[in-house]
């Protein structure tokens, strides 16, 4: 019985000596700049349906969805705002170049991917960045996507009109 104490205590020594001496790796290895030949940075992002593949580069500020420019691809305000939020909250407005291409779904979709891709690329060519990208939410993909029709139903959930006589 005294021998079985012993051992468990050499072992409850041993796991506590090796659980003391792993190291730590919740910011002991710094995140590296991912960039490609050309020094652009890559990111898929989605919103809905929509996916968009961008990249970026340092460069004045033009963005390119799709090969037109963002004022005759996302014509309305709201959805070019959506685009520039990003770079306003890194502070790096008029110094990336955007490409991106995008398909599927609706534009406000596309525009909410496209911005999912340009937060994920940023963060990626340059990681201090991370931080205040994560905390306005924008290297979080939303996942709200349509709800499923389903049978017996006019829609997802609309049913279909009652009729009593």
């Amino acid at each position: 019985m005294a021998d079985e104490i012993k051992t468990l205590d050499a072992l409850k020594d041993a796991v506590a000596g090796a659980a003391a001496a792993a190291p730590v790796e919740d910011d002991a290895a710094p995140r590296e700049p991912v960039r490609d030949s050309l020094g652009r940075s890559y990111a898929t992002g989605k919103r809905k349906d929509a996916v968009a593949r961008v990249w970026i580069k340092p460069g004045s500020g033009k963005v390119t969805v799709n090969g037109k420019d963002i004022n005759a691809y996302f014509a309305r305000p709201v959805l070019q705002m959506i685009l520039r939020q990003p770079f306003e909250v890194a502070n790096v407005e008029g110094q990336f170049d955007v490409m991106a291409t995008v398909t599927g779904g609706g534009l406000s979709g596309q525009a909410g991917a496209v911005k999912h891709g340009i937060s994920k690329a940023l963060q990626l060519y340059d990681p201090s960045l991370r931080g205040a990208l994560k905390a306005a939410g924008f290297l979080t993909r939303d996942a709200r996507t349509v709800e499923r029709k389903k049978y017996g139903k006019r829609k997802a959930r609309r049913s279909f009109q009652f009729s009593k006589r």
